[in-house]
């Protein structure tokens, strides 16, 4: 295993314990009964696998700028909170209706779908419980924290690009409309997670707007890299059901645009993203070698 795929693995270790520390402890345990049903359908949406992406860019970020990394890492599970939850709910029958999810059974098969739709709804609201209480943060940036968050999550973001996804399932959509929808539907939480990852170390704004871009241009490459593997990759190496866009005749870019576009505009993406990080030099390395992980991945 090379460096960075050691330190990828290391950071994900580091998220996924402090998530599952999240989603053990209450601190109102003593006065509210938590329901175990929904406990478990949380942790089985949450933990149950996952690259753990977008919160290691917010820490990452953060250990950029010299921040504390305790704190970048509670604002990187509350956005993995507000990622598995729109998971738990983009599989739902009423939405892309999947049975399989990191190659386990999506919440609402393994529970039902009530259960599901809660356990989505708690990993919402737990994102911000866990933002306020993040220790390490001034009162300023907590509240810059949570209004990103909740923009990036949204109507204006990942919600509002979900809507257009299913609006444009039986419209016809151009490639500049597509690019829209995906720079909402999945670029917005990936921009927050670099922009987070500036603003909890209290970095410059000059190099806070440009983090902000980096994650905007992994954000489109996160997406259409995906878009690739549902054509060209197999349903085990997914670990989720593939071929579904061309199915349903949805139209995505690579279907507009093709195979060999699509490979070439992921290096532009990449080329473009890095070329914002020359700036920070070889402390930056790892968020480089991030952004060609994103384009090339195989999963």
């Amino acid at each position: 295993m090379d460096d960075f795929q050691a330190r990828l693995a290391q950071r994900a270790q580091q998220v996924g314990a402090r998530l599952e520390e999240v989603l053990v402890s209450d601190p109102n345990a003593d006065e509210v009964a938590l329901p175990p049903q929904l406990i478990a359908a949380m942790r089985h949406g949450a933990l149950n696998g996952g690259k753990r992406l977008r919160p290691i860019l917010v820490v990452e970020t953060a250990s950029l700028f010299g921040g504390h990394e305790a704190s970048a890492l509670d604002v990187g599970v509350a956005l993995e909170c507000i990622h598995c939850y729109s998971l738990i709910h983009d599989d739902l029958p009423a939405m892309d209706d999947d049975d399989l999810r990191r190659g386990q059974p999506t919440v609402h098969v393994k529970f039902d779908e009530a259960t599901a739709i809660l356990a989505g709804d708690a990993l919402l609201t737990l994102a911000f419980d866990v933002i306020a209480s993040a220790d390490g943060l001034d009162d300023a940036a907590k509240v810059r924290l949570t209004m990103a968050l909740a923009r990036a999550a949204g109507r204006g973001g990942m919600v509002g690009g979900q809507m257009l996804d299913l609006e444009h399932e039986t419209k016809e959509a151009d490639a500049t409309t597509i690019r829209r929808i995906h720079a909402m539907k999945t670029g917005a939480l990936i921009r927050f997670a670099t922009q987070a990852g500036a603003i909890c170390a209290g970095a410059p704004e000059a190099d806070t707007v440009r983090m902000t871009r980096f994650g905007e241009l992994l954000g489109l490459t996160f997406q259409l890299a995906d878009d690739l593997l549902d054509v060209t990759a197999s349903a085990e190496a997914m670990g989720k059901a593939t071929g579904k866009d061309a199915k349903a005749g949805k139209k995505t870019q690579v279907a507009i645009l093709g195979i060999d576009w699509a490979r070439d505009q992921l290096g532009r993406y990449v080329s473009e993203a890095n070329a914002l990080l020359d700036t920070f030099g070889d402390e930056a390395e790892f968020l480089r070698q991030t952004a060609r992980y994103i384009a090339n991945r195989k999963r």
